[in-house]
Formats: C-alpha cells, sequence, structure tokens
C-alpha cells in the first residue's frame, strides 16, 4: 500500500473547483482509484456539484457555490482522497464494449509506418490489437475521444512527427502506449491502423458517448462488406 500523501494531493484550481491527484502513473490502479473517488464524491457531494470529471490520475470537482472556507473543504476532499488511497482496490471495470475495425489497406493509413516502427507484419499488428481488453482512461481532446490502454509493448509507437490536418471519422489509431478512435473528423497526429463503423458520440441517445471512463474496449475485425453494411464510410477516391 502506498503511504497517505506519497501520491494523493488536494488543490483549489479556483474558488469553485478543486482538483485531487490519485496518482501519478496511466494504468489500472491509478484510473480504479480516480473512478472510486467519482463515486464517492457524487455519493457524499451530490447537491453541492454541478461536475465531476475523471482524467487519468486525477479527479476535478465543480462546485455549484463558490467555496468560502477553503480549509474546511481541503481537509474534506483530503480525507475522501486518503479513503480512496487506503481502500482494497478490487477491479470493478464496468461494462465491455466490443467494437468492430476494418483493418483493410485503405483506411490503415499508416499500417507501413507501424509496420517499420515496430518490426512486425500489419497481420501480427492487427492481431496484437485484438489480442486484449483495454480500460478508458480518459475522455478528451474532443467529445467521444476515448483514451484507451494500455496496449501490448510491441506496438508501443510514437505519434506522427507531421500531425494531419484531417483524419477520417472513425479512424482507429495507436500513439505511445494507448489507442482510441477518432469520433469525427479532426487533426490528429496518432498512427492509424484501421476504422471502426461505430458512432463514439451521438447527442440522439440517451447516453451520448459510447463508453466511459473505468469501463473497457475489445476490438474485433470485420471485413470491408461488413463495415460498410455497419454504416462505414471509405474516402472517396
Amino acid at each position: 500500500m502506498h503511504r497517505i500523501g506519497t501520491l494523493n494531493t488536494v488543490e483549489a484550481i479556483d474558488e469553485s473547483n478543486w482538483l485531487i491527484r490519485l496518482g501519478n502513473q496511466i494504468n489500472d490502479q491509478s484510473a480504479e482509484r480516480v473512478r472510486l473517488a467519482a463515486d464517492l464524491a457524487r455519493q457524499g457531494l451530490a447537491d453541492q456539484l454541478i461536475d465531476v470529471v475523471p482524467a487519468y490520475s486525477t479527479l476535478l470537482l465543480s462546485f455549484r457555490e463558490p467555496v468560502t472556507d477553503r480549509s474546511t473543504q481541503r481537509q474534506l476532499l483530503q480525507a475522501l482522497a486518503d479513503e480512496v488511497m487506503q481502500a482494497d482496490l478490487e477491479s470493478n471495470v464496468g461494462e465491455l464494449r466490443r467494437v468492430p475495425v476494418y483493418y483493410g489497406e485503405e483506411v490503415a493509413l499508416d499500417g507501413a509506418e507501424v509496420e517499420r516502427e515496430t518490426g512486425l507484419a500489419f497481420e501480427e499488428i492487427c492481431r496484437l490489437h485484438q489480442s486484449q481488453t483495454y480500460r478508458v482512461y480518459a475522455i478528451g481532446f474532443a467529445p467521444g475521444f476515448a483514451y484507451l490502454g494500455s496496449t501490448n509493448e510491441e506496438l508501443h509507437v510514437p505519434r506522427k512527427a507531421s500531425p494531419r490536418l484531417s483524419v477520417p471519422k472513425g479512424s482507429v489509431a495507436l500513439a505511445d502506449n494507448q489507442t482510441a478512435i477518432y469520433p469525427a473528423s479532426s487533426p490528429g497526429g496518432w498512427q492509424i491502423i484501421g476504422r471502426s463503423p461505430v458512432e463514439m458520440i451521438d447527442w440522439h441517445r440517451d447516453s451520448p458517448m459510447l463508453v466511459k471512463t473505468g469501463e473497457r474496449v475489445q476490438f474485433y475485425a470485420i471485413s470491408r462488406e461488413e463495415f460498410l453494411a455497419s454504416g462505414g464510410v471509405l474516402d472517396a477516391d
């Protein structure tokens, strides 16, 4: 068990926003601490909060009213953080979401570059990408963009030296020790190895985002025909 105080801190961002740090690494343990802290905050402070924003190893709490007694507030949130740090972290990984991916050459825009970086054949890259489940560590930089980790060490590749001005919607990509799906066409520097027909965010759904922080994702391969039949779109000639 980590000694209390070595990895967790409570910081006032301003009068209404407080940041709780619950680790210093991107891993399942930090993610589980953040999930537990978010649950505790929602249960104990629900009437005071307007937003709870989990990230890799931090939790941002936004309060309805400005905090006037910072000392008392810091003690309250520090007690919550200490409770989380002392807890036996049982894996509560939430729903497993299986996501289809078409790994075809015409959508694997960086397939050759990933082969060079890893020294692996593209077929092996695809197999490894599908061989495990990934945890949703955080949501950002755009709505629905889920940071998924950690990838197999053999798939660790750097971001592109020159980011693309436009990455096609649904692109499945690798960067460092993570993988992700671009929820919409946008600039980006991750290495693209396939494309998924799923909608990562849909404002018409009751819960717009397909996945939430703490949940798990596993990819599986589909054919070109299955991709198109599921609503996938290929680039125009």
